[in-house]
């Protein structure tokens, strides 16, 4: 950088740094001590004006910027990485006689050696150790197999509580583990939302936040709001740390480190009951999962006299606590149908007070389930609620069975529209074969096809889809490609959508004609065809019109795709309204085709380079998109390069060299003008 543009930007460099400094102030004060120091606008304010200037002044963006914590970064391989000090796990037991075997057993090896213990939450979460070098986060990495795991460290930044830098003193070199958990409040809101979505919520808190550490957008990490608990620490030979296990948690929480505030030191067993005892109780109250208690020797001199077994260390054990299980009567059974007609009975319970929170309701998953568990009506329901937050049913309280009581009955026709329900040979649910004039089924397929990982339009969710299909205008995902502006503006019992509204919606449908054809296959809905199979079909049948010819036979040929999704995809297509259904979207200008010959000559003779990350397409994607449109793309920025594709998150030495080669830079959506001009 010459002297001219280095004094041009200094008042920028100084803004970001302070932006910087307050946006980590205020985090920390949010995340670590609960104390919401400005409003939610002004935090954002402040975000979007350093993300903006990030954007224009790339080369002075910090790589601890708290504009990480958003995300954007595509990973699509999890490196496996070795760990320095293997993850040994805990030894388990539900036992407080196994406790006492522990106490025992520590005394006498420790033979008269004054010590204590400490006791500790055992959350309920993913455990991940992170690797810190003068100050900086370097590495996250799963727990794996002990030895190994995944390099996770891109979306670990994406956790407010994880510090990307740390404050005070601190060792050079060092690793600290804890859990990554799912608080309960976002935990809910998202299986709202992939409810919504049409997506099958997750069972449980613990199995979401490890998924989410594995998505690779970051960006979609970063909405999950996950928390990271520290609970131990551990350095290289040649560094010192505190002689204490309590000792290092202080510590870690003077650098920046979020340390539960409920360890507590005990010098026997009966304090160790105590604490048991309260928190085996008290669990219900906390905002996220535990399923125990971890007891350690607190003077980490005694751990190497006291040892290691094969996979655990001796000088800690883990208790378990039981599962919590109430019975509640069966008020009665309601149906719900969903996008792919399967039928799921919930049972409507009798409010009952379980795991600290108020239970109403319980999936009974299918017929079959609740022929083995031999439901009457009226009968009393065992709800059990271990570490998972969804309730689940887990018997049948026979004691207080009424006489006379019939089995249930499961319905034999939709809920909603009433017709037969259908139970395939070898399947276990039923379900309603009216797809294209059942209700619920529909609208499922409408939110279905707009969806993220479908044609990802954004301007479309399950409320205005609702107001669509009630207005008439929309019985199929075609209809949506003949919606015009006059039957937009104005809709709504409230005249939700206005001008601006229906003039988004139109673009989001306009952009998303350029989505490839194997999302376009997903987003149709078709029994048993998800992203995956979608992909095989496409790879193997090339364009729509060769798929919808095919036979059972020659489906089933296709890797991956059984007997079963073979007649579902020969069932559909075979259907004339289906049939119909295709070529308007194929008039409407959706990808029907994945042949590499060029959809276009719009980019004939050019050559284009794409870096950064972007919102329509997948670098994978907008690489194939140039190819079809007859354009040629290359990795590195030459004379010869005609765009240079900026996505966010560019990297800065490409734009520099575009910038002194001559090269015109665009982005993502002039690209979209370009081509669907």
């Amino acid at each position: 950088m010459d002297l001219f543009s280095a004094i041009d930007t200094e008042p920028v460099r100084q803004q970001m740094d302070k932006l910087v400094k307050e946006l980590d102030r205020l985090n920390y004060e949010y995340y670590m001590n609960d104390r919401s120091l400005v409003s939610d606008e002004e935090f954002d304010r402040m975000m979007r004006e350093l993300q903006d200037l990030e954007r224009q002044y790339p080369e002075l963006a910090s790589p601890l910027s708290p504009t990480k914590r958003v995300g954007g970064e595509v990973n699509k391989n999890f490196r496996q990485v070795q760990h320095r000090f293997p993850m040994l796990s805990l030894g388990n037991t539900y036992s407080i006689e196994e406790i006492e075997d522990f106490e025992a057993r520590t005394r006498k090896l420790l033979d008269g050696t004054p010590f204590t213990y400490t006791c500790e939450l055992k959350y309920d979460g993913v455990a991940i150790g992170l690797t810190y070098r003068h100050g900086q986060l370097v590495q996250a990495v799963t727990r794996g197999n002990g030895t190994t795991g995944d390099d996770i460290t891109i979306n670990a930044k994406t956790i407010p509580t994880i510090p990307l830098r740390l404050s005070g003193d601190y060792p050079d070199d060092f690793e600290v583990r804890g859990e990554v958990v799912y608080p309960f409040e976002a935990f809910e809101a998202m299986n709202r939302q992939r409810e919504a979505d049409g997506d099958e919520p997750f069972a449980n808190p613990r199995n979401a936040a490890s998924g989410s550490l594995k998505l690779q957008d970051s960006a979609e990490c970063a909405k999950r709001k996950l928390l990271f608990c520290m609970y131990f620490m551990m350095a290289p030979d040649g560094i010192s740390l505190p002689d204490t296990h309590s000792g290092r948690l202080d510590w870690a929480r003077q650098m920046g480190f979020r340390v539960q505030p409920y360890i507590q030191e005990c010098r026997d067993i009966d304090e160790i009951k105590a604490f048991i005892d309260h928190w085996d109780k008290a669990r219900w109250e906390l905002p996220f999962g535990i399923d125990g208690i971890v007891i350690k020797v607190n003077q980490t001199a005694l751990w190497e006299r006291l040892g290691l077994t094969a996979k655990s260390p001796r000088w800690a054990i883990a208790y378990k606590f039981k599962a919590e299980r109430v019975s509640t009567p069966l008020e009665s059974i309601s149906y719900q149908v969903g996008r792919t007609g399967v039928i799921t009975p919930v049972a409507n319970l009798k409010p009952v007070w379980l795991g600290g929170t108020t239970v109403k309701r319980a999936t009974l998953v299918n017929a079959d389930f609740i022929a083995k568990m031999d439901i009457h009506v009226n009968d009393n329901l065992f709800i059990e609620k271990g570490g998972e937050i969804i309730p689940k049913v887990v018997g049948v309280d026979l004691e207080k069975r009424q006489a006379g009581a019939m089995p249930i009955q499961y319905i034999d026709r939709c809920p909603e529209c009433g017709s037969p329900l259908v139970r395939a040979e070898g399947e276990a649910g039923h379900y309603c074969p009216n797809s294209d004039g059942c209700r619920p089924q529909i609208l499922g397929r409408l939110e279905h096809f707009v969806g993220r990982r479908a044609m990802n339009i954004e301007s479309l969710g399950p409320e205005r889809l609702e107001m669509l299909y009630d207005a008439g205008l929309v019985r199929n995902v075609a209809d949506l490609y003949d919606l015009r502006r006059d039957q937009l503006i104005g809709l709504g019992t409230d005249a939700t959508i206005q001008d601006r509204g229906a003039d988004n919606l139109l673009a989001a449908l306009e952009i998303s004609k350029s989505v490839p054809f194997e999302r376009v296959l997903f987003a149709l809905g078709i029994r048993y065809v998800g992203e995956v199979g979608a992909k095989k079909l496409v790879r193997y049948f090339q364009n729509i019109d060769t798929l919808m010819t095919a036979g059972e036979e020659e489906l089933a040929q296709v890797e991956d795709v059984g007997e079963v999704t073979a007649r579902a995809v020969a069932d559909w297509f075979v259907r004339p309204e289906h049939r119909a259904i295709v070529e308007r979207l194929r008039s409407a200008g959706l990808q029907m085709s994945a042949e590499f010959g060029t959809r276009s000559s719009e980019l004939d003779g050019m050559t284009l380079v794409v870096s950064g990350v972007f919102s329509h397409f997948s670098r994978d994607e907008i690489k194939a998109d140039i190819e079809r449109h007859g354009g040629k793309v290359s990795g590195s920025i030459s004379g010869k390069t005609t765009y240079l594709v900026a996505g966010e998150k560019m990297g800065p030495e490409k734009r520099k060299k575009a910038e002194k080669l001559g090269v015109q830079i665009i982005t993502e959506q002039q690209y979209l003008d370009m081509v669907n001009a």
